[in-house]
């Protein structure tokens, strides 16, 4: 457990949970913003809280797999293999749901999608509170995840009475997600857990997706979006555009794997790391320091098109749909 994280701070966080209230805390991938997911009217809070569509639903986080169970009816081979494989870790499963689900947190599906952190903060809290909490990330829906405690009260204020700062997120993008509910297992949301690595651990392929696969978080074609509208584009690009908007009197804020910064007037310029995994650790905070820099474009380099960004580039592509909204 983080050194700044008392067994009072869980305690305290734990009964809050139990008293219906919402509890921000720390997970291996993004902060979560959690509630009792047995609990209709706390989970009802964490949708009012974030502004997010009842029909989206929820991830619930247990403690370990014994707990799988309580919330799904059907675990098939497959899910197995991936559980044994990736638990405590960044891969959520949607599986055909108990009765007992609230439809909260479903979105009214009868599907439920379950994780178990790996982050010791997030491990601590589940066996204290002793049942599931659900977690969306921690921050205004279609916005910026947030990878940092900060960035949770940047998101909230005071309206959140509970943020548990558990450090950095080490991953720094959402879980990968597979469906789980059918007959074959589909790849609903990349993230650091990659489809090979899925696939060798079921010794069986992924299936495409279809138009019967259920809703899960960050599915939305626009979403992880700063307020700054994103472009993104080749890097070769990137300096021409630049200069053309400065030509215009526009501020531009880049998001580039280089460290090369061309003397543009009024350019906010942010090298990011050369491999996938250190990137997408800086993603959302690299995101969030150039929409704070008052710009008005920002552009980002293309990741490369290989399969250990496909998770980057997901998270890029519905941000580059969704900023400059509400």
């Amino acid at each position: 457990m983080n050194a700044a994280v008392t067994s009072t701070d869980i305690t305290r966080a734990a009964a809050l949970l139990k008293a219906g209230e919402l509890v921000a805390f720390p997970t291996e991938t993004v902060y979560g913003l959690g509630a009792d997911a047995s609990n209709t009217d706390a989970v009802r809070k964490v949708f009012a809280a974030k502004g997010r569509p009842a029909d989206h639903p929820l991830i619930v986080h247990i403690a370990d797999v014994a707990q799988l169970e309580g919330w799904a009816r059907e675990v098939p081979v497959f899910a197995k293999r991936l559980a044994q494989n990736f638990w405590p870790g960044a891969l959520t499963l949607v599986f055909k749901r108990n009765p007992q689900v609230p439809d909260a947190v479903t979105g009214g599906q009868d599907t439920v999608a379950i994780r178990v952190p790996a982050h010791p903060v997030a491990q601590q809290l589940l066996r204290s509170f002793g049942g599931g909490i659900a977690a969306p990330s921690a921050n205004r829906f279609g916005r910026v995840s947030a990878t940092t405690a900060a960035h949770v009260r940047e998101e909230f204020g005071e309206a959140l009475c509970c943020v548990i700062d558990g450090g950095a997120a080490d991953v720094g993008i959402e879980s990968t997600i597979v469906d789980c509910s059918r007959a074959a297992p589909v790849l609903l949301r990349p993230g650091s857990i990659t489809p090979q690595q899925l696939e060798n651990a079921m010794n069986m392929p992924l299936a495409a997706p279809d138009a019967h696969a259920p809703r899960v978080s960050g599915s939305l074609e626009k979403h992880y979006a700063p307020r700054t509208p994103v472009m993104l584009m080749e890097g070769d690009l990137i300096v021409e555009l630049a200069h053309s908007l400065a030509r215009q009197g526009k501020r531009v804020a880049v998001l580039a794997r280089t460290a090369l910064q061309p003397l543009v007037e009024g350019l906010v310029w942010q090298a990011a790391p050369q491999d996938a995994a250190a990137y997408a650790h800086e993603l959302y905070a690299s995101l969030r320091a150039l929409d704070q820099a008052g710009c008005d474009a920002m552009l980002v380099e293309q990741p490369p098109d290989e399969p250990e960004w496909l998770a980057v580039r997901d998270r890029l592509m519905r941000a580059a749909a969704g900023a400059g909204g509400n």
